[in-house]
């Protein structure tokens, strides 16, 4: 209809201008098919003494023809305003409707009451005197304008908890005022939109269907194959409790509201808390958490850190003069965990030789330096016992910090027990604990202290200013650093000269299985299994062919394999069974721009340790018929024949126990009931 429509004007357009010569005056274009509220056109020709006005011509439906039109008309019609900018042989025509394109709120008047909201035929006469010389035909079909353009309230919407309240009625009706495609529920959409989109709308709770019924549900038909022991197994539940709304709830829920840095603690007769437990936060006398600056997962240091108990740390924070702030005052008591406050012994120190802390110098060229006296180390030392803290021992180092100094501030924390000493500790739990160094020893030494270690790079990052840091257990890492070598390095020199390096971190030859090993006893130690890089005598630098060196073991690989062996206080106590260190090699090639010359390339070496979890005890193998049959097997199976009694059993949560177990009674006395009837004897009886 809309095409046999717009032949029917394109035809009546050129009927009625048939001698339209070159040169006279015209609008191009002469038909605009328009779709916004504004439209433009240009009148070619003088425009002096040219009258332009906009008439209204319906076209008349029995005919199918436009009416004739006059010079009589104005530059207003109905809703339509025309505007002409004159110009020497040019002039530009604006059309443009004046009502408002939105749909209609309810009780709103000035709007559009269906989407499409203007559909009119417009007609533009340029006259001089009463002598028409150019026309120009516009079809207007305008849909309204679906965009919210009404006045938006400030105040917060408060959105329940979707596990105890449902959701509402058309979840998907986003727009006020207008029709959100594929909402089918969205009650702005009328019958014709909704054929646009009816096969594809929102389904399941974001198309308005908030209780779908699951398929254990015993009304469900969803099933395609429904077996036949389904209505002894289904589940009788209302739609308000359903699993696409918190998966079966009974009950309530109360979510505290905990500030910041508090925790709520249990007061009872002369003690706060009955101690500490490894991870736990320490507090202090204004049960607020202890903090001091640690390193985040994202590399930069957190100024306000809660430390946590029996977790060792060490880190440095490059922080700048303008950035420096001060941390908690060593005034503050600490809570030991027995219900009492210890004050911390601090040490003063002065620092001397800078270098160590400065790690890049900026001098401003100007007269007058500014310093500032700060902190450039603090040094914690927690003596614990049991759970509880019985002294905190803290050393500051303090330095003058300029104008254009880096310092790198560092921070300690070590946690040392009251049975052992500075040089040896002595943990309380037997087995590791995640955070702690992993115990080493050289037993070809005679002292048999060792040290199993990866790469810290500071700086540039280069092998020869990296420092070392232990590995911890439990955490996987992956560090290494950048080794210069020249154009003309020769391959084995270059092969032995990573080796070394990466040697350089194991200086053990055996690790302790437990954190408590003994050193005069060799049965709690495990010895390292080496597994050395291959020798290459290729030496592919020499000759014609440089930069280039095979089989460079560039990579260290720790694997320590552990089990959870038990459990102390709770706290679970893990066991290291087997360490393997290992080399990967790749083949190295000099970079260079255009011109190599003798300059330096670099090759990256890196370290990496992995934590293997195996069970304590081997598993029980699988027989034959477990893996032949899977029938029985709920994990492969859809039908799982074991769970037949799972409504009867305490993994059903749909229901309170007492009526799941009276209904299973019941259901066992009817099933004894039909048996007994069905049975021929007692027909012979009645």
């Amino acid at each position: 209809m809309e095409a046999a429509r717009l032949g029917v004007l394109v035809l009546l357009l050129a009927a009625s201008c048939p001698g339209q010569r070159a040169g006279d005056p015209v609008f191009q274009p002469s038909f605009i098919r328009m779709s916004g509220p504004t439209v433009h056109s240009f009148f070619l020709g003088n425009s002096s003494g040219v009258n332009f006005s906009i008439i209204l011509s319906p076209i008349d439906e029995e005919t199918g023809k436009l009416q004739l039109v006059n010079c009589s008309g104005s530059n207003r019609a109905g809703d339509w305003n025309l505007d002409v900018t004159p110009g020497v042989d040019t002039s530009k025509v604006t059309i443009s409707l004046t009502r408002n394109l939105q749909l209609c709120l309810p009780n709103a008047t000035d709007c559009c009451t269906t989407p499409l909201c203007v559909v009119e035929t417009l007609q533009v006469v340029a006259c001089r005197g009463s002598g028409m010389l150019a026309q120009l035909l516009i079809q207007a079909e305008i849909y309204a304008n679906s965009s919210f353009a009404g006045n938006v309230s400030e105040n917060a919407t408060v959105i329940p908890n979707q596990v105890f309240h449902p959701l509402g009625s058309c979840p998907c009706d986003l727009t006020a005022g207008a029709c959100d495609v594929r909402c089918c529920c969205d009650l702005e959409c009328t019958p014709d939109l909704k054929q646009l989109f009816n096969e594809s709308c929102f389904t399941g709770v974001f198309g308005g269907d908030v209780n779908p019924p699951f398929d254990q549900l015993c009304s469900s038909q969803s099933m395609e194959y429904t077996p036949d022991w389904f209505p002894f197994l289904c589940v009788q539940s209302s739609l308000n409790n359903t699993p696409f709304l918190g998966y079966f709830y009974h009950g309530s829920v109360i979510i505290p509201r905990v500030p910041p840095f508090k925790i709520p603690l249990q007061t009872s007769p002369g003690k706060l808390f009955t101690g500490y437990r490894q991870g736990d936060p320490i507090l202090t006398e204004e049960n607020e958490y202890f903090t001091i600056p640690q390193q985040s997962m994202a590399g930069q240091c957190a100024g306000n850190a809660p430390v946590a108990y029996l977790q060792n740390f060490d880190v440095k924070c490059p922080t700048s003069l303008t950035s420096y702030k001060e941390g908690l005052p060593h005034d503050v008591r600490i809570n030991s965990g027995t219900g009492d406050f210890i004050q911390q012994n601090v040490i003063y120190t002065t620092v001397t030789d800078t270098g160590k802390f400065l790690t890049e110098s900026e001098r401003l060229h100007t007269a007058e330096v500014l310093c500032q006296n700060v902190t450039f180390a603090e040094h914690y030392t927690f003596v614990w016992k049991e759970n509880s803290i019985e002294r905190v021992n803290v050393t500051v180092f303090l330095g003058s910090l300029c104008d254009g100094e880096i310092l790198a501030q560092r921070f300690t924390v070590r946690f040392l027990s009251s049975k052992g000493t500075n040089a040896t500790q002595v943990s309380e739990n037997p087995g590791y604990q995640v955070g702690k160094p992993v115990r080493a020893a050289n037993m070809n030494a005679s002292d048999t202290f060792g040290s199993l270690n990866i790469w810290q790079p500071v700086g540039r990052g280069l092998c020869t200013s990296a420092t070392y840091t232990p590995v911890l257990f439990g955490l996987e890492s992956h560090s290494g650093c950048i080794l210069e070598v020249g154009i003309n390095e020769d391959c084995s020199h270059l092969r032995g000269n990573v080796t070394e390096k990466l040697s350089s971190l194991i200086q053990a030859t055996h690790v302790g299985k437990r954190d408590n090993s003994s050193h005069s006893d060799l049965n709690d130690w495990l010895e390292i299994i080496r597994l050395d890089p291959l020798d290459s005598d290729t030496n592919v630098s020499t000759g014609s062919l440089k930069g280039i060196c095979p089989d460079i073991p560039a990579n260290l690989n720790i694997r320590i394999i552990f089990a959870d062996v038990g459990a102390v206080q709770g706290i679970t106590q893990r066991e290291i069974l087997a360490v393997q260190i290992s080399y990967s090699t790749i083949t190295w090639q000099f970079h260079c721009g255009l011109i190599c010359g003798n300059s330096i390339s670099f090759l990256p070496i890196t370290s990496s340790v992995q934590f293997i979890k195996v069970p304590a005890q081997p598993p029980i193998p699988m027989t034959r018929y477990q893996m032949n049959y899977t029938e029985f097997d709920c994990n492969r199976n859809d039908v799982c024949w074991p769970q037949l009694f799972y409504p009867l059993t305490g993994f059903y949560t749909g229901e309170p126990y007492s009526q799941c177990l009276a209904k299973g009674l019941i259901l066992a006395f009817l099933v004894l009931l039909a048996a007994i009837m069905s049975n021929p004897w007692f027909s012979k009886l009645c």
